[in-house]
This record gives C-alpha cells, sequence and structure tokens, in this order.
C-alpha cells in the first residue's frame, strides 16, 4: 500500500474504536511510557489529541509529566508556513480549537525545537524500523528536524507495527514507539 492507502486504512480503523476503547488503550500507552529511559529531561512535548480523530489521549502521559515535575510544551499550527509553534503549558495557558479541530494554546511563553529532550508524537502508521506516517502535511517532520540531535521521539499508536512502510528522505525516523501492549525501540 502507499502512504495515501495507509492512512485511509488507519482511518478507518481509529474510528472502529469505542470512546471507551481509546480510553483503555491510552491507559495502557502511558503506563507503557512509564518503561521507556525518558525520563531525565526538563522539557517535554506532547501533542493535544484531536478527538474527532480518535487520536491516543494524551491526558495520561500529562499526568505522568506532572508528576515528574516535567515542563510540558505543546504546539500551535501555523498552516501558511507548515511550522509549528512551541509553547509552555502552565495553569494559565488558554487552550482553544483551531479551525481545524486542533486543540492548540492561544500564546504563552515560547520554546524553541532545540530545547526539547522528548517529543510524543502523532502518527496514524508505523514499521518495525521506526518509519511513520502522518497526516501528509509534514509539520512534525519539520519539527523533529529543528530538534536537537539527542532529543528523543516517541510515536504513540493504538495498533502494532507494519513490517515496512514507504518512506522519503525528509521522514524523520522515531526512536520509540509505544503501543498498549508493547514498547519499540529503534
Amino acid at each position: 500500500m502507499d502512504k495515501a492507502q495507509l492512512r485511509t486504512a488507519y482511518k478507518k480503523r481509529r474510528q472502529a474504536l469505542a470512546t471507551s476503547e481509546i480510553e483503555e488503550l491510552s491507559l495502557q500507552i502511558a503506563n507503557q511510557a512509564l518503561k521507556l529511559p525518558i525520563w531525565k529531561g526538563t522539557y517535554y512535548h506532547i501533542f493535544l489529541p484531536i478527538e474527532s480523530h480518535k487520536e491516543v489521549n494524551t491526558e495520561y502521559l500529562m499526568h505522568i509529566l506532572q508528576g515528574k515535575d516535567k515542563s510540558i510544551v505543546v504546539s500551535k499550527s501555523e498552516f501558511k508556513t507548515g511550522e509549528l509553534k512551541h509553547f509552555l503549558l502552565q495553569e494559565n495557558t488558554v487552550i482553544k480549537l483551531s479551525k481545524f479541530g486542533i486543540p492548540e494554546p492561544v500564546d504563552g511563553i515560547e520554546i524553541p525545537a532545540e530545547k526539547l529532550d522528548v517529543i510524543f508524537v502523532p502518527l496514524l502508521a508505523h514499521d518495525k524500523k521506526g518509519n511513520r506516517i502522518g497526516y501528509g502535511k509534514g509539520f512534525y517532520d519539520r519539527f523533529l528536524a529543528q530538534c536537537n540531535p539527542k532529543a528523543k521521539f516517541v510515536g504513540v499508536s493504538f495498533f502494532p507495527p507494519e513490517k515496512s512502510l514507504p518512506s522519503e528522505k525528509t521522514d524523520i525516523p522515531l526512536h520509540y514507539c509505544i503501543t498498549p501492549g508493547k514498547t519499540f525501540r529503534f
């Protein structure tokens, strides 16, 4: 299958999940994350899930980060430039849905990508080599390319990996991908 076909197939798989399944699987993913050697950093980037796309609920991961007293960073999509801007998530951070249904900070303290230690990456599909397929706009590949070379990229997925996915030179591979039952290291 090509990337477009894989996106369609994985969107359908996600849409078939009940809300209760998403919550249970998201909690299992958070519990798996605790086993990773990623907890010595300071700045942790996390995506806020698009509910209509039935993405992994990252609230459980955020609770872990707060419990470990980590600085949580969230992004705002700049569709005109294809870039993400990153903001420190604080108690007074106002989150609003964009016109695309993405929960985003209105503004705040901007954090450069180079400062981030761990990035939790949304995806539709991943493979056994750490390649991933997102929604196809390239936001995360451009973002990950700006990060410190020591930063760790951690995908989260409800589903096990494909054997192999089509990839391009601009695709940035993951270091880990967490699924409900297993964590994959690349």
